[in-house]
């Protein structure tokens, strides 16, 4: 079987590497130049490694990632910095830390021992934890993660230390707007699985090198080709359904791309369906990527800023690149942003000031030494890098009303927000579904 894949960012790339491996023959067409999509290398001078178009972590429990890696000869325990799960402040004001105990007690021992909250917060949060696994990870339709966090009586402080940023950084959404049962899935999956689920897994490299190369490399890719048409050629009468896309004739195609561009590609047919793919909505993500003029070691590779809008501080995220990259002789850090729209509309200088500002601030609140001086800076902003993950909103599945034709992405039905291991999942359910469906269809 001949499928088009369209689309090599992670979802398109575990589609392709999915069929090839079935023995089927891909043909992965690109519009960019390099491999990943939306977590992908860009290059930038005047820094001690490739940056990525936006920082990005992955879980312990991204098992069909790290799968996907080891299948591919990509070695997680060499790209990728496994830390138990540790999340503290640069200002050192808080700190949740879990201990050596199997699941779900690490997770609970760490809620009880964080520093930064009282006894009466860190029950509640606790609370949270059984009343969720009561429920079987299950909240009340339509939920938010505010409306959750409101009916278990999350005390302010729980919620804007350890609730909201985690719901942020997992689902791109702020609190008041987002999906309470995605949360819970985020929840579950990362804190109650085994113990190594819940640890954090930070890449050493870029995130093309961590294995969309060895993908494009294993796959081929047709770079530089943006598709403008795909359109389903009827079966029936013993003749097997088929795909055109810009007149090059496919048994099937995976379209994995984005739910708009999806929808502009194929026929004005199914409007409803479409019209689906046309309600998402997306916010800007941002990283600031600073060199410094020596090195300069934060006390872990990811550590949490404290947000000031009204004083331009943004940052959500702090990262030691250089210690990740395991160079010593360099200071280079990455400050992230989620929901950035306000970073988005700024002036580039304003928004670069303020942001380094905020990081050199809770830096000496933390006790850390001065700052070097900042010899490079590069704000990378994609203002259209996820949907906003929000109660109700219809993530369709990966087949379509075609049947040679499916749909991969972080945005469709994966029970997961949009995040990496959702993308791959993705991809990998669309080759399957297409490799099912094909073994039906009439041979020739």
């Amino acid at each position: 079987m001949k499928v088009a894949v369209i689309g090599a960012g992670w979802a398109g790339l575990a589609a392709a590497v999915a069929l090839r491996d079935a023995g089927h023959q891909t043909v992965l067409i690109e519009a960019a130049h390099t491999p990943g999509g939306r977590a992908r290398r860009v290059s930038r001078e005047g820094f001690c490694a490739p940056l990525d178009n936006g920082q990005h972590i992955l879980l312990g429990a991204y098992g069909e990632t790290l799968d996907l890696m080891q299948g591919l000869g990509c070695q997680p325990q060499r790209l990728l910095r496994r830390l138990p799960l540790d999340l503290r402040s640069l200002d050192g004001r808080f700190r949740l830390r879990a201990p050596k105990l199997p699941a779900p007690l690490h997770a609970a021992a760490a809620l009880l021992g964080a520093r930064g909250l009282g006894l009466r917060e860190r029950w509640a949060a606790v609370r949270l934890m059984v009343a969720l696994r009561a429920a079987r990870w299950r909240t009340a339709p339509g939920d938010t993660v505010t409306g959750l966090l409101q009916r278990h009586a999350q005390p302010a402080a729980v919620q804007r230390l350890l609730w909201e940023p985690l719901c942020l950084a997992a689902l791109n959404t702020p609190a008041p707007q987002a999906d309470a049962q995605l949360f819970a899935h985020v929840l579950r999956d990362s804190l109650t699985g085994t113990r190594a689920a819940s640890d954090l897994l930070l890449p050493r490299t870029d995130l093309s090198a961590l294995w969309p190369d060895a993908a494009a490399a294993y796959c081929g890719i047709r770079y530089g080709n943006a598709v403008r048409q795909v359109v389903p050629v009827e079966g029936g009468h013993g003749v097997a359904p088929a795909v055109e896309v810009d007149g090059e004739r496919f048994d099937a195609a995976i379209l994995a791309v984005a739910p708009g561009v999806a929808a502009r590609l194929l026929p004005q047919q199914q409007p409803d369906w479409r019209a689906a793919l046309e309600k998402f909505s997306y916010v800007p993500i941002a990283t600031l990527y600073l060199a410094l003029a020596r090195p300069w070691r934060l006390p872990s590779p990811m550590l949490m800023l404290q947000e000031d809008p009204a004083a331009g501080a943004h940052g959500q995220w702090v990262f030691d690149r250089a210690a990740l990259a395991g160079d010593a002789d360099r200071g280079e850090v990455a400050i992230v942003t989620s929901v950035a729209t306000a970073v988005a509309d700024s002036p580039r200088d304003a928004a670069i000031a303020g942001l380094t500002r905020q990081l050199r601030a809770q830096a000496a609140a933390g006790g850390l030494p001065p700052m070097p001086e900042v010899v490079q800076a590069a704000l990378l902003v994609d203002k259209r890098a996820t949907f906003l993950a929000t109660p109700g909103l219809h993530r369709p599945d990966n087949a379509t009303p075609w049947p040679a034709i499916a749909v991969a992405g972080d945005w469709t039905n994966t029970g997961y927000p949009g995040v990496l291991e959702g993308a791959v999942r993705s991809g990998r359910r669309a080759a399957a579904l297409i490799a099912a469906a094909a073994r039906d269809w009439p041979r020739a």
